[in-house]
């Protein structure tokens, strides 16, 4: 029994509880003591924690101690000493937080802690634990911290020229327990129902109709959405405006030289409108996807298998639904690349609009998706830990969007980037295309691809006065100001002035190696403002919320629509048989029906992207872990979530008059990390 713990017929004059952290070996059998280290310089015994015929300390357990104990300072706790005793291998530590009550004035002190703690030294956290460089007492802990979190931290390049991974995985990122159970057995089930799937519409099938009905019977993982809208011309037009790779399209104010299309051939659709008339309105608007030029076909899946590279013209009407107008499916105008309008044969329009679709589905997994948000912020994330120290409170405002991001990229790849993997199996651009659009990734700008109002702006769709519909921007723009208020604020705590920013040494050193070149030991994000050298409080909150939008918003943006989309796969296909049309020969519903994936590959991609949309965390603003106590800090992020509370209700309105229903980027459906 632990000195003055449990006496008997003593009162209770502390309550020590301690959370053990759901991590992977976290609990220990090694003795755990506690030194209080109060304000006015005091300090206790050290208090050895320890109930009898307990077993303390066990993975995600909280523990309560009792302490008898009057001779104790009544002053208010600054910190507390931490001992783990030597209990042989593998009896290392991980604890979440100790909480200690004072009964004799009736006040709670927390003492978050979040790391591992390792035999034969003392460990001091400060009350709240939130203290920059300068205001630490214990920099030389603090230091060694970092020396040995660079070690845990390495960075790789999966391929010479992509984004950087973390090089040895570190157990501490491993999915907890609990979450684990939750997302195999979603996997498990997922791939079960593919086979009845199967099994059960084992009849032939002949028509587009029968195609459907594939997809909607023997579906205990829901109808996609999409079946009932796939071939609607306003429903392909608002693809471009709130699916899955919302941010592709930008004002068109001149035809791109290589693009065929003449003024002639779009006026019938522009409603009594000029091509020139309608480009002055801000009506016209273009898409390119001349990122997968160059890349050919996944031979892998079959031999013949080809993409398209596609330029789309479209037009937002007078009832701000936005239609296309003309496609043209290969970079360079030719006989054999002629533009497709809506007034052409009707499966043919049909069948562009397949390839067009194809193409933007592979251009979104490989780049929008893995690329520009899954590894853009696991280097951010290695970047954070290899340079912030956990009692920094930048690193405790951006843990809480880090959480699993190691974990499930590191599945990602194994189930996705392996030669048998979704993407050379399932996807017309293969593994060689996915290598290829993942470098292109190195002009990913963290201040505009991940700066909402930025972004819309670089591409010409910022006034919601000239383009009325545009849920992702008018969606994402309510979280964004909510988060952009969050992080102001909360940074204020903590930087009273610009010259504090300037010579923190940690925020400078991490600025430096988010924006160095990996061959230079840095993560080589652009955008970052300042070059990474942060000269003011407002470049830091800018490059703070930048990074929380793009592991929230951004990813919950261009993720949680895929099995609505992919899950039926002629709204989104993954890959296309035959080659894409080159002339303007009208066409069978026979042969729409066999340039589709055939039953077992849209079944199991659907499986697939039913278990990538599923939502297992909390939603943003609901941290599983907190990192800041501070009560100010605690009371800001109260703020956060009222704010997202509201914005939630007004996407609940928007969605009333909508013609298609978009709550993707309603807060309550957006997890805050990147943890599926």
């Amino acid at each position: 029994m632990g000195q003055n713990f449990n006496k008997f017929l003593s009162p209770t004059t502390h309550i020590i509880r301690v959370r053990t952290g759901d991590k992977k070996n976290a609990g220990t059998d090694a003795d755990i003591s506690v030194r209080f280290h109060h304000e006015g310089g005091e300090s206790s015994p050290l208090f050895k924690l320890d109930v009898s015929y307990s077993d303390d300390f066990e993975r995600g357990q909280v523990d309560e101690f009792k302490l008898c104990e009057n001779d104790v300072s009544a002053s208010s706790l600054s910190s507390i000493e931490l001992v783990r005793g030597h209990g042989g291998l593998g009896s290392d530590w991980f604890c979440d937080y100790i909480e200690v009550v004072d009964n004799r004035i009736k006040k709670a002190y927390i003492f978050p802690v979040h790391r591992w703690i390792h035999g034969g030294r003392s460990l001091y956290i400060h009350l709240f634990d939130a203290v920059l460089p300068k205001d630490d007492a214990h920099r030389d802990q603090r230091n060694n911290e970092l020396v040995v979190k660079r070690t845990q931290y390495e960075y790789m390049a999966q391929v010479p020229g992509l984004p950087v991974q973390v090089k040895n995985f570190p157990e501490v990122e491993a999915f907890s327990d609990d979450y684990k159970h939750r997302f195999d057995g979603s996997v498990k089930k997922n791939i079960l129902t593919t086979l009845l799937r199967a099994l059960f519409s084992s009849s032939s099938i002949e028509t587009l109709k029968q195609y459907e009905s594939t997809f909607k019977l023997f579906s205990p993982l829901g109808k996609p959405s999409s079946i009932a809208h796939w071939r609607e011309e306003k429903y392909f037009g608002a693809m471009r405006v709130m699916s899955c790779n919302p941010c592709v399209i930008e004002l068109c104010t001149k035809i791109p030289e290589k693009f065929g299309v003449t003024a002639e051939m779009v006026e019938p659709f522009l409603e009594g409108m000029t091509l020139f008339d309608a480009m002055a309105a801000k009506r016209i608007y273009l898409t390119d996807h001349k990122a997968l030029l160059g890349i050919e076909g996944n031979k892998k899946l079959h031999k013949d298998l080809q993409l398209c590279q596609p330029l789309g013209l479209f037009y937002a009407t007078k009832d701000d639904e936005m239609i296309a107008i003309a496609i043209q499916l290969y970079q360079e105008k030719g006989d054999k690349n002629p533009v497709f309008l809506p007034s052409d044969d009707a499966n043919l329009w049909t069948m562009v609009k397949l390839w067009y679709n194809m193409a933007d589905s592979n251009h979104h997994q490989a780049e929008t998706h893995l690329g520009n948000t899954h590894l853009k912020a696991e280097g951010v994330s290695i970047c954070t830990h290899r340079n912030l120290s956990p009692s920094h409170p930048v690193f405790k405002l951006l843990a809480p969007h880090f959480m699993h991001i190691m974990a499930i990229n590191r599945g990602a790849l194994e189930s996705l980037m392996a030669e048998e993997g979704l993407f050379n199996t399932l996807f017309s651009i293969g593994l060689d295309g996915v290598w290829t659009l993942l470098k292109g990734t190195d002009s990913f700008r963290l201040n505009v691809d991940s700066h909402l109002p930025n972004d819309v702006k670089a591409r010409g769709m910022d006034d919601p006065k000239v383009l009325r519909n545009y849920p992702y921007r008018d969606d994402a723009m309510l979280s964004w100001n909510a988060l952009h208020k969050y992080v102001k604020s909360t940074v204020a705590i903590y930087y009273e002035n610009d010259t504090i920013v300037q010579e923190d040494h940690e925020i400078q050193q991490w600025g430096k190696e988010l924006v160095a070149p990996v061959c230079e030991g840095g993560i080589g994000m652009r955008g970052v403002p300042g070059n990474g050298k942060f000269q003011t409080v407002a470049d830091l909150v800018e490059t703070i919320t930048c990074i929380i939008y793009l592991c929230s918003v951004k990813h919950a943006a261009v993720n949680f629509s895929q099995y609505d989309e992919y899950g039926f796969p002629a709204t989104r296909p993954s890959h296309l048989m035959g080659e894409p049309p080159k002339n303007k020969d009208p066409l069978t519903e026979g042969q729409l029906l066999a340039a589709l994936p055939d039953k077992l590959k849209g079944l199991t991609l659907a499986a697939n992207v039913k278990v990538l949309s599923l939502r297992a965390t909390q939603p943003l603003g609901y941290f599983e872990t907190t990192y800041l106590y501070d009560p100010r800090a605690l009371e800001i992020a109260s703020d956060l979530r009222e704010d997202l509370l509201k914005a939630s209700l007004v996407i609940k309105e928007r969605n009333k008059t909508r013609k298609y229903l978009y709550d993707i980027c309603d807060p309550i459906f957006m997890p805050n990390s990147i943890s599926i």
